[in-house]
């Protein structure tokens, strides 16, 4: 009998952000996948899981590369997969954590695409978490969309010819990982329009802080995990 593969979204970084549910799953299961690329010295979802479950697990810590390489990815996805489904078949629960939600912008769908196609027999599940997409506005206490407001969310490596018509289109667009990004969203958007903007870093980590100046940030070291909200004013309506 094989185990059971799950995608576990553990939050944005506040382990009292977990979800009853995947408090439970994480509770029984066996074995933890944990991603990592090069850059990340330590897993952010493993903190998480550490702090919310009393549990010692077996670790496969799977690397996945910083490239836009096709071939480079698709081989390390294959080699993922092929490691999981070892435990799989073994009778082993695996869970496959990532921060925030497993359904958005997480290497966990092509992982469930490749034990799908490869071993349908194989039961799976998809455990919701909470996003920073609604974290970071929660913290800040400002509204995503409200009414009829439409809302965009756009990952770091976008076009700005692109951006441009998206923010002609919504009202609410959500910048992820813009920390790089940074110096050349802010003159852009300077010269595009009537938008407010927040920015939020490390949203659900003790160092998180917002600001509605980005612009008297730019000579920090900005994390990855950070994202802006630009919204059109109301009164340009």
């Amino acid at each position: 009998m094989t185990g059971t593969f799950y995608g576990i979204g553990v939050g944005p970084g506040d382990p009292e952000l977990l979800t009853l549910k995947a408090q439970r799953i994480l509770s029984a299961v066996d074995v933890l996948c944990v991603p990592k690329s090069k850059m990340e010295k330590d897993s952010l979802a493993l903190s998480v899981v550490r702090k919310a479950v009393p549990k010692e697990h077996t670790l496969l810590e799977l690397q996945f590369p910083m490239s836009r390489d096709q071939a480079i990815l698709e081989q390390s996805w294959q080699q993922a997969g092929a490691r999981v489904a070892g435990e799989l078949l073994a009778g082993r629960d695996v869970a496959f954590i990532t921060i925030g939600d497993p359904t958005l912008y997480s290497t966990y769908g092509y992982l469930l695409r490749y034990l799908r196609n490869l071993y349908p027999d194989v039961p799976t599940e998809t455990v919701p978490g909470v996003s920073s997409i609604t974290a970071c506005p929660a913290y800040i206490q400002e509204p995503l969309v409200e009414g009829d407001e439409k809302l965009a969310i756009i990952p770091a490596a976008y076009d700005l010819q692109d951006l441009h018509q998206i923010l002609d289109i919504f009202d609410t667009v959500v910048l992820m990982k813009v920390n790089r990004q940074l110096p050349k969203l802010l003159q852009f958007l300077k010269n595009c329009g009537n938008f407010t903007t927040h920015f939020v870093h490390r949203c659900g980590y003790p160092d998180q802080f917002a600001t509605r100046e980005p612009e008297t940030i730019l000579d920090q070291k900005l994390h990855y995990m950070s994202l802006m909200i630009v919204k059109k004013r109301r009164d340009s309506q």
